[in-house]
């Protein structure tokens, strides 16, 4: 039979399928090692760990999810087992097996806690796009109605119906997944087991570990089954579980049998599993998972046929396609998955019958090296690519394949035949003006430029490509470019092989960007603006830089020196181009005159500056007043005892003694800033000034008291020269002595003082002297 499989014409490399590439089955994962396939899809706190897939740890308030991102076809049904691990805590939630449409466009988990990450759970929505949920229910909330679920155990409502195996059916957001059916484990009656059959769903206790040998008390397999309907809707389930709860007892029950699952099935269906701890603790895993075809016998291999007479050239590798027409697929919804090459059929013969090891592509098998060349598949389903060796030219190759469709069905093996032709000479591609051979041309925008091939022999037909694809009509010699790409020219030869020319990569080259800093700005009068530098990455040695604007045009190198404020456009060119970027806008800003800061303080309304002027206290208001340059437009004080302002004119009071620095920072309206600092020194908190007399016969200065400031507290004696005391007070309201003694004022003078006061930061003084009473 001569069959012609389409050969695409390219240089193109076509990667091989991924390593185990899959699709369908059947699926095979034991997740007893450190990976897992690249389509296992985990979520929240699953992991793997110490060879298995944990969904959970042994904590509280634990949720974890996997999912296997691969469709399986409906049609046929699906037969599912793995083991599970529930042990070391106290009987958390449980965990489910879920089945999803395959199509659903964005994966979401369904609520967890009693819901078990299947269905909706109070406020939460269930799985999205949900087919069917199988929940392992240790806690006993999956088959209730608690937490908004929909329908449970008969007579059970919210109440707790633990260590149950519970079926839930399709749901999508807040509607659906109704209770279909349920077995206690744990009980006898019409939903549980003969007494004789109890097990736990959990494997055990606090402290347990993770049992996996069959013949150990907590070992649990799964078995699950979907045969399709007889009704043609929907499925019959199945469930039979293995598991030991006493040593070298293990032990196989059928939990359901042919349980009716009425809703039609997505034309595909992806699965996966969750978890969920809440108040109670356990750890959850699985291992071992195998996916297959429930209705295995209703299914037939794919048929090929011996593919002959194919042609490929020499020098090229060689693109074809293998296509229903040469491989019949004869199951419903069946497609190509894995395509694989032999030497001989004895080697097909002799491939493992084992269903996991069949159902994955092995690399081996994808690429295959003869005396006569390399054959190897590609990505594209039932594609594969050749190159021939060049000392087999004339002669035929022949390899043998098999195709296995996505229900893990392969032919058996068919004969593929090539024979190898010459391909011609290749042409050299050039420039057609000037006839030289560049790898890269780079244009402005709306140039053109023709591509010329230079000719070393007569060919059949001419053919150009861009990126590797065949430009419609393009079919002369010569070819002239207005896109960019890289362009190459076939020429075919009369056995309508072709050999390809060198490549010429066309370029529209965009001017770089650069982010700006605008407007640009030198504070210093005397300092240039350094343009080049702010751009960041420039290239001198590959592009032009050119600044025009007042009068002035700077261009590369001079850009590190512009001198001259204004308004300027920047362009950029590459330096194997005459054509300049579109101009940007920029601003230089050099200042005309320096900033200067200065200030000066004094005490609010006393002119006071400091100790020579009487002193600063702690309490008095101090006014600092700015005498900065006029385009200041904002201040910034710091007072040396970490306060600021923002003021221009602040008034602080310090409240301390101490020396404190105070800067002033001023700000134009281009950011440019000068600081200044000086010295304020605060040395006493307090200030006493007595009188030499006083006249107690005037209507001024008429009694004896001092001056004070910074003072809390006082005591003031006066006594005679005799040591006789005459008048004394504590009040610091006190008007004074008015130079009387028990109401007769006494004669002219000279009198004795002593003063005790108290300051305000809790200095003691004491004062004593000597003054005159004048009559």
């Amino acid at each position: 039979m001569k069959t012609f499989l389409k050969a695409f014409l390219s240089i193109l490399i076509f990667l091989p399928f991924p390593l185990l590439a899959q699709v369908g089955f059947p699926y095979c994962e034991t997740f007893d090692s450190n990976t897992t396939k690249s389509t296992t899809v985990f979520g929240a706190d699953a992991q793997l760990v110490d060879g298995a897939l944990r969904l959970t740890g042994n904590t509280l308030n634990q949720r974890g999810y996997v999912y296997i991102d691969i469709p399986f076809s409906s049609a046929y049904g699906i037969k599912a087992s793995f083991e599970y691990f529930s042990y070391g805590g106290d009987g958390a939630d449980g965990m489910t097996f879920f089945l999803f449409d395959a199509n659903v466009p964005n994966f979401a988990i369904g609520g967890f806690g009693g819901s078990l990450g299947y269905s909706k759970r109070d406020t939460e929505p269930g799985l999205a796009g949900a087919y069917m949920g199988v929940g392992f229910d240790e806690y006993g909330n999956f088959g209730s109605t608690a937490e908004g679920k929909s329908g449970g155990f008969p007579g059970a409502g919210p109440n707790l119906t633990p260590n149950a195996i519970v079926i839930r059916g399709p749901g999508n957001g807040f509607t659906g997944y109704d209770f279909i059916k349920g077995k206690k484990t744990m009980e006898s009656g019409p939903d549980g087991l003969a007494s004789d059959q109890f097990f736990p769903i959990s494997s055990g206790g606090i402290g347990t570990q993770r049992v996996t040998d069959y013949n150990k008390p907590g070992y649990r397999k799964v078995n699950l089954t979907l045969n399709p309907s007889p009704s043609g809707v929907g499925y019959l389930i199945s469930m039979v579980m293995e598991y030991t709860v006493e040593e070298n007892i293990p032990r196989s029950i059928t939990i359901f049998q042919d349980v009716p699952y009425p809703y039609p099935a997505p034309a595909n269906l992806k699965l996966g599993f969750s978890a969920s701890t809440g108040g109670l603790t356990n750890f959850h895993e699985i291992r071992n998972l195998l996916v297959e075809v429930a209705n295995d016998e209703d299914l037939l291999n794919p048929v090929g046929s011996d593919i002959e007479d194919l042609e490929a050239c020499i020098g090229i590798e060689n693109q074809f396609q293998i296509t229903e027409e040469d491989v019949e697929l004869l199951n419903e919804n069946s497609t190509f998955t894995c395509l694989q090459f032999f030497k001989s059929l004895e080697e097909i013969e002799e491939l493992s019958e084992d269903a996991c090891e069949r159902s994955q592509c092995n690399p081996d098998n994808q690429s295959l090296t003869v005396e006569g060349g390399i054959i190897s598949a590609t990505e594209e389903p039932g594609g594969f690519t050749f190159f021939p060796n060049e000392d087999f030219l004339g002669k035929e190759v022949t390899v043998y394949y098999t195709v296995t469709d996505n229900y893990g069905k392969s032919s058996q093996g068919n004969a593929l035949t090539l024979k190898v032709l010459e391909s011609p000479e290749a042409m050299e591609l050039v420039k057609a003006e000037g006839g030289e051979m560049v790898e890269e041309i780079s244009l402005c925008g709306g140039e053109t430029v023709t591509l010329k091939g230079i000719q070393n022999v007569d060919y059949e037909k001419v053919e150009w490509q861009k990126d590797g694809v065949l430009i419609p009509g393009a079919n002369q010699i010569e070819y002239t470019v207005t896109q960019l790409g890289t362009y190459t020219v076939l020429g075919y030869n009369q056995n309508g092989c072709y050999s390809i020319s060198n490549e010429i990569k066309v370029t529209y080259p965009e001017p770089p960007s650069y982010d700006l800093e605008n407007p640009l700005i030198s504070c210093d009068p005397n300092q240039e603006v350094d343009l080049l530098s702010s751009l960041g990455g420039y290239d001198l040695e590959n592009y032009d830089y050119l600044l025009t604007g007042e009068g002035q045009s700077y261009m590369n190198e001079e850009l590190f020196d512009v001198q001259t404020s204004g308004s300027f456009e920047l362009m950029v060119k590459l330096k194997s181009l005459d054509c300049y970027s579109d101009p940007v806008p920029v601003q230089i800003v050099i200042l005309e005159e320096e900033l200067v800061a200065d200030f000066e303080f004094s005490v609010v309304g006393s002119g006071i500056t400091g100790d020579d002027d009487g002193g600063i206290f702690p309490d008095d208001p101090i006014q600092f007043e700015d005498l900065s340059i006029e385009s200041a437009e904002s201040w910034f004080w710091e007072f040396g005892d970490g306060n600021s302002s923002t003021e221009q004119n602040p008034v602080h009071t310090y409240g301390k003694k101490g020396d404190f620095d105070i800067s002033l920072t001023i700000e134009d309206e281009y950011g440019c800033s000068k600081t200044i600092s000086k010295e304020l020194r605060i040395t006493r908190s307090y200030r006493v000034m007595f009188p030499t007399g006083f006249t107690p016969l005037e209507n001024q200065n008429n009694t004896f008291l001092p001056k004070h400031k910074g003072i809390v507290s006082m005591e003031l004696f006066v006594f005679n020269t005799w040591g006789e005391l005459l008048f004394q007070t504590d009040d610091i309201n006190s008007d004074g002595w008015d130079g009387k003694l028990k109401g007769q004022l006494l004669d002219a003078g000279v009198y004795v003082y002593r003063w005790n006061g108290i300051a305000t930061d809790g200095d003691e003084v004491t004062e004593a002297g000597k003054f005159r009473l004048i009559r």
